[in-house]
């Protein structure tokens, strides 16, 4: 089964796939996964309002339904022996086969493999994701997915193995829906304001450290108060104050970044 992310105002006139601004084709992102209503939420805030829009294409397919047999087994015991289960390359075979004939962009889709032993997924690799024409996230379960399924998709496929951190999750849905967000997020037109993506951690603007604290009306709240300079009007030393703090800031909590 294929689900078709549409919002409320777009089941009743489906996403064309272009962005009816610009005549641009959509990015084009799928999801695999033995929970496809995982990314049932994708439908929310801004990313829905942008599959509203036209400037996304999101589908999420069972990879169940890639499978043969009664039981509907996409698992079985490892080569090698050891704990758990392994997922079986023939279903991972037969789902990408359908989005390779159904893909119709000029560039190979780059496959997004959710993996604690992938390489890190930084900002900079969402911002080059973010230019791409068709994302497909192969979100697996248990130990992993047959290794043989991506050495024989590197021949079709632009393939990632991509990790959030170093910390171990039950499956790559949670992961995929992270690095979505990170990425979408990029792609013009998503986010109302592009100013509002260009200070902010990890950006050109920050030198690529942390974001410096924010704050907002009233000035003072339970007795504490807003920095001084913020209220000053003076920008240069605002500017300085932000520079200053976002050091600081990488230099305690993240200071590989220095």
């Amino acid at each position: 089964m294929m689900r078709r992310l549409t919002t409320a105002a777009t089941k009743a006139t489906p996403v064309s796939g272009e962005d009816a601004g610009t005549g641009k084709a959509a990015m084009r992102i799928d999801a695999i996964s033995i929970f496809p209503q995982y990314f049932d939420a994708l439908q929310l805030s801004l990313i829905g309002k942008a599959i509203e829009h036209g400037l996304l294409d999101v589908r999420a397919h069972d990879l169940r339904e890639f499978t043969h047999d009664r039981h509907r087994t996409v698992d079985d015991t490892p080569y090698g022996g050891g704990a758990g289960m392994v997922m079986k390359p023939e279903p991972w075979g037969e789902a990408l086969d359908s989005l390779l004939a159904d893909d119709d962009s000029a560039r190979r889709p780059v496959l997004i493999v959710p993996s604690p032993s992938g390489h890190p997924f930084t900002q900079e690799i969402a911002a080059d994701l973010a230019g791409k024409d068709h994302l497909v996230f192969a979100c697996g379960r248990y130990e992993g997915i047959d290794h043989r399924v991506l050495d024989w998709a590197a021949d079709h496929f632009d393939v990632r193995e991509l990790s959030l951190g170093d910390y171990v999750l039950n499956g790559g849905e949670v992961a995929a829906l992270a690095m979505i967000e990170t990425v979408v997020r990029l792609v013009p037109g998503v986010i109302g304001n592009p100013q509002s993506l260009v200070e902010e951690s990890y950006s050109v603007s920050t030198e690529g450290m942390l974001e410096y604290p924010v704050y907002t009306k009233p000035a003072v709240w339970r007795d504490l108060e807003v920095p001084g300079v913020l209220l000053s009007g003076d920008h240069g030393a605002v500017d300085d104050w932000r520079a200053e703090r976002s050091r600081e800031i990488t230099a305690e909590r993240r200071p590989d970044l220095l």
